[in-house]
């Protein structure tokens, strides 16, 4: 899945905004409700907010504001509407994360009756404020979307104010339950992302022409929040070890890089060059520090404040020594693939080193082997979504599977630690005529325009791309030191593919595992 990452946070400090009664967004940024909105929580002591919906993008632009106003003592509550699911889960927990239980956090509870209010109300003292239009809470109603607000005061309209206000009230007291915890875990649960989410989203990305200044930060979002609130409430109650299951694609090397962001010295381990690579560049991006490492074959890095080691290397009697790392020099072990934990090697790092709090991280936590990996993170998994969820939740793009019969007689080979003999498997697929016609067939009738394949082998992977090639379907095989007459190197491959310069690409152990990658 592609992902930016990216949050955007408006530089307003040196902008001249004139106070107004009447906002309307557009390219004004004088009638946007933001600006109006942050003058008014600046000063206010109480703070009541009844929207329809609220989004991810309105909650991240507001978070500084409310939490400054918690900082000063100022009480916030904020009665919000469940109907149709616009109202995001990560934006729930965007507020129960950064706020926690200082915000009154609730759900409209009456289901008989439709539920559309957009309002904010703020109380100075003896002095009301309120804002009554059409913004709910996202970004573009906030600012430049063409949104209808009016503002008055209870010093201009005592009764009308006491009218709206009284109202708030009782839909707060009497009409609402409370989003706890357990609240919003089902919620999110069932939460599918609608469709209209899709123009709503679409708004949002089109405010960086809006004409304001905005500096690009990298932030968690979507389910990456929701894994970053449960993981900090499970060492909250002492947790030192935890396992997150997450299909491929939500971005869970990026996960491992906003938790540990608080934490000084890191150890990523993995057991691929190319995964530890990827997330060397994920975790420079997220600590914007240059503070980083390897320990693999070619290079022993032991003073850095993260370092990204081998498995392969690190595993080593040798090397896990006082000589090269005490064991309590890493505040936080991120176990890549955690699946592969239970490896002699894997263990021998899990045991040697005692970090503050060590995360484990994949997709496919059952083996073929039967052994239990949740021993190792003491059975402690605080935050998991599978692949369904992630496709409701719209972070993974739906996908059709197709079985298709292949006549390999697979009981004839050699099975070594829950693996087919790459021989065994060569020998059945390369020159193979009547497979490679098999495979082009249903290549051909599912009108697939740009493909991965999986093969078994560099000779496997080199074979299969100079078939394709023979048959008009320009293919690449990509490998570890990839140096065969098909061969590519990965992201040049993958480039080639974006650009539809090639249709297929005949891999090995380079996207089944650590995929950070898109193809649409």
């Amino acid at each position: 899945m592609a992902q930016s990452y990216f949050a955007e946070k408006v530089g307003i400090d040196e902008l001249q905004i004139e106070s107004t009664d009447v906002m309307t967004g557009d390219r004004n940024r004088n009638r946007f409700l933001y600006y109006q909105l942050k003058g008014s929580m600046l000063k206010a002591d109480r703070i009541d907010i009844i929207v329809s919906f609220l989004m991810e993008s309105g909650v991240r632009l507001i978070l500084k504001d409310l939490k400054a106003a918690l900082e000063r003592g100022a009480q916030i509550r904020i009665l919000t509407g469940n109907y149709l699911g616009i109202t995001q889960p990560s934006a729930l927990y965007l507020i129960k994360k950064e706020l926690g239980n200082r915000v009154d956090l609730r759900f409209y509870s009456d289901k008989n009756r439709s539920f559309h209010p957009k309002s904010y109300i703020f109380h100075c003292g003896n002095i009301g404020e309120i804002y009554i239009g059409s913004s709910n809470i996202s970004k573009s109603a906030l600012t430049s979307g063409i949104e209808w607000n009016y503002r008055f005061t209870s010093l201009d309209d005592e009764k009308n104010f006491s009218l709206f206000y009284d109202t708030f009230a009782d839909l707060f007291n009497n009409h609402s339950f409370v989003i706890d915890d357990n609240e919003l875990a089902i919620y999110s649960k069932n939460w599918h992302k609608p469709a209209v989410s899709k123009d709503l989203a679409k708004y949002d990305d089109a405010e960086e022409d809006a004409g304001f200044k905005v500096e690009r930060l990298f932030q968690p979002r979507g389910a990456q929040i929701e894994a970053l609130y449960a993981l900090e409430d499970s060492r909250m109650e002492g947790a030192v070890k935890g396992l997150v299951q997450a299909a491929t694609g939500v971005g869970k090397t990026y996960l491992a890089a906003f938790d540990s962001a608080k934490y000084e010295r890191v150890l990523f381990v993995a057991h691929r060059e190319e995964i530890l690579k990827q997330a060397a560049i994920t975790f420079q991006n997220v600590r914007n520090s240059d503070d980083y490492g390897f320990f693999n074959g070619k290079q022993k890095d032991t003073d850095k404040a993260v370092i990204f080691a081998s498995v392969a290397t690190l595993g080593r009697n040798e090397y896990l020594t006082e000589d090269f790392f005490l064991p309590d020099y890493f505040d936080y072990l991120v176990v890549d693939e955690f699946h592969h934990a239970v490896n002699e090697q894997y263990r021998r790092i899990v045991n040697y080193f005692r970090p503050r709090f060590m995360l484990g991280l994949t997709a496919t936590p059952e083996r073929m082997d039967g052994k239990n990996i949740y021993e190792i993170c003491d059975y402690n998994v605080p935050y998991e979504i599978s692949l369904k969820e992630a496709i409701n939740k719209g972070i993974l793009v739906p996908f059709h599977y197709y079985g298709i019969y292949d006549e390999t007689d697979y009981s004839l080979f050699r099975l070594v630690k829950g693996h087919y003999e790459e021989k065994d498997l060569n020998g059945a697929y390369i020159g193979n005529a009547k497979r490679y016609d098999l495979i082009y067939k249903y290549y051909m009738k599912y009108r697939s325009k740009r493909a991965l394949g999986f093969c078994c082998s560099k000779q496997h992977a080199e074979e299969m791309a100079k078939e394709f090639c023979k048959r008009g379907i320009e293919s690449v095989a990509v490998y570890s030191d990839a140096n065969g007459e098909f061969s590519e190197d990965r992201n040049r491959a993958i480039e080639k593919l974006k650009k539809r310069e090639i249709k297929v690409i005949f891999s090995v152990d380079m996207f089944n595992e650590g995929g950070r990658h898109c193809f649409s």
